[in-house]
């Protein structure tokens, strides 16, 4: 077998137990197994973990990185919205790209390889935004896949014209259509509505749903009822879904049921969850954060995300999911093993699932997308914050970080 390079000692995510080479030839995986010897070029791994790139599944590349234009002292949802509803009127594609760009090549840096970014479209952006991340998805396809999915931020029923934009942006190639039903006087009516843009261009559908501690009313169940009308099962994501932080464990999985009979899967997102839910109370403030592992165990599937970096949302972010894995299993209270390699998979093979990618792994065959990291298990990833040391697309390397090293002090010798 004819092999142009090999990875040695390699621990595969789900296969820990084991090393096995790595070969690779034309940009896929062509062999895998104990002591592949093909005359080829190879790196010795060393027992490290490999797996085949994190996905984000749910991140806001055009309001990233607006911090300084943006002045919030409420931290709270709506103010996050009103100043970036502000801040829109001077986007331009050129400042959108640059900022997006920024955003992006951190993701890459961090081990990302697939990544769903909601864009905003509506009567004052138009697609500005759309435009210059449909470029940006062109000029980094070399290192990540990026898809697009347009919603409407600040409403769809309830703000005239936002319509007709929906019906440009995916018109003009966007790839998801979604929405923010509690942005509108009547929920039920723009869920309604982004089935019927789904159903006419054919394409998958991830909502913003349910924000909030008050369980009483549940968009969550109407989206459900949609998704099985109309044949989308499999093909629905909702996201935050704080209210389920509120309700008791036995309606949790009763709506864990509920989501696994719809084909409606879950993405949580602690970071901005967890700066933006509770602000209203003063002490014991609740955390905010749907126990997507739970849902885990209950058939749903379930991705963790990023969301927001550097805006008025969440003003922090360095976009790393190992990061944000081990910030939910702290929130979550996940410390097992088995816990901890769960929360990984859920920025990585879970993610998989929600978006549907068919192409994702580590197997014969499959495109030689690859990152490394520094330690021996998915539950060591996690519990250590273990960095990416490298990552390749396609086999061609798209980055390097050189693994830390400690400079010890020169032994000097003994007196005699």
């Amino acid at each position: 077998m004819s092999l142009d390079h090999i990875f040695r000692n390699a621990r595969i995510a789900g296969r820990e137990d084991e090393t096995v080479d790595i070969g690779m030839s034309a940009g896929r995986f062509a062999a895998i197994g104990m002591g592949l010897d093909a005359g080829a070029p190879f790196e010795d791994l060393g027992g490290r973990l490999v797996m085949p790139g994190f996905i984000e599944t749910h991140i806001h590349l055009d309001k990233s990185c607006l911090l300084g234009r943006c002045v919030c002292e409420k931290g709270t949802l709506d103010e996050a919205i009103g100043a970036v509803a502000a801040a829109k009127t001077g986007f331009t594609q050129e400042d959108v790209y640059a900022r997006a760009e920024r955003t992006l090549r951190k993701a890459i840096l961090q081990g990302t390889q697939r990544m769903r970014t909601h864009v905003e479209v509506d009567p004052r952006i138009g697609l500005t935004s759309i435009h210059a991340l449909q470029k940006l998805k062109q000029d980094y396809a070399w290192a990540i896949d990026l898809t697009l999915c347009v919603f409407p931020q600040e409403g769809l029923l309830d703000d005239p014209g936002c319509d007709d934009v929906m019906v440009a942006a995916l018109e003009a190639g966007a790839d998801v259509v979604g929405g923010a039903p509690y942005m509108d006087a009547d929920s039920h009516g723009q869920i309604a509505r982004v089935f019927e843009l789904a159903q006419r261009f054919g394409v998958d559908v991830d909502f913003h749903l349910d924000f909030g501690l008050d369980p009483s009313h549940l968009d969550l169940l109407e989206v459900c009822r949609l998704a099985e009308k109309t044949g989308w099962s499999g093909r629905v994501a909702i996201g935050h879904v704080t209210k389920l932080s509120a309700v008791p464990r036995p309606q949790l999985i009763e709506l864990a049921r509920r989501l696994a009979g719809a084909g409606v899967a879950v993405t949580a997102l602690p970071a901005t969850d967890l700066f933006l839910i509770g602000r209203e109370h003063d002490h014991n403030v609740p955390r905010g954060v749907a126990l997507a592992h739970v849902l885990l165990e209950h058939s749903v599937t379930c991705s963790l995300s990023t969301n927001n970096v550097l805006n008025p949302f969440t003003p922090f972010g360095d976009c790393s999911l190992v990061r944000i894995s081990n910030l939910y299993a702290n929130v979550a209270q996940v410390g097992t093993p088995a816990g901890m390699a769960a929360c990984f998979d859920m920025v990585s093979a879970t993610s998989a699932r929600l978006l549907n990618l068919k192409d994702y792994g580590i197997r014969e065959g499959a495109p030689a997308n690859m990152v490394v990291l520094d330690c021996a298990t998915r539950a060591e990833a996690v519990s250590e914050l273990a960095p990416p040391l490298f990552g390749l697309k396609a086999g061609r390397r798209t980055f390097t970080r050189p693994a830390v090293s400690l400079h010890l002090p020169a032994l000097e010798p003994a007196a005699a």
